[in-house]
């Protein structure tokens, strides 16, 4: 990775750099595909075996990877949209791992009137919790704790 005065002018391209930089200091085969529209730039990786080190321990490698890329991409410019990085398709895997458990815990909190406290997780995950629970009946959400033991809540609603 060259200088930031050698970086390219356009965001996504940054990320590019960003991202294929890293995949080279960690030795990691892949491809980069970046995809932008109006909202987010997406960069993907693929083609490699193992991305165990780039996403990380909870995904935390990935993120942290992921807020850089936001940060080189937007640096000194005024208009800004999300950055997404995913590596062989964790991010739906986990979105998957987390609608599912959310689920479960709206059941559990329905079943015994408890609220249940799920395990802590980034901010973006705590997103996709709140998301896919917010039209589920019986049940809300909110989130509790302090970085990085913040976590989502699901209890039951109280009907009186």
């Amino acid at each position: 990775m060259g200088e930031i005065a050698d970086w390219p002018a356009e965001p996504s391209e940054r990320v590019r750099e960003l991202v294929e930089g890293v995949l080279d200091e960690l030795d990691l085969d892949g491809d980069v595909e970046i995809v932008e529209d109006d909202d987010r730039i997406t960069a993907s990786v693929d083609g490699g075996d193992d991305y165990g080190l780039l996403i990380g321990k909870r995904g935390q490698t990935i993120d942290a990877l992921q807020l850089l890329a936001y940060q080189a991409a937007f640096r000194g410019l005024r208009d800004r949209k999300r950055v997404v990085i995913d590596a062989a398709g964790y991010r739906e895997r986990r979105r998957e791992t987390l609608t599912t458990r959310a689920d479960r815990a709206a059941e559990q909190a329905l079943g015994d009137g408890n609220s249940v406290e799920m395990d802590p997780m980034s901010a973006q995950e705590r997103r996709v919790v709140h998301e896919h629970l917010k039209d589920r009946s019986g049940v809300e959400t909110y989130s509790e704790g302090d970085d990085p033991h913040r976590c989502v809540v699901v209890a039951p609603l109280v009907t009186e």
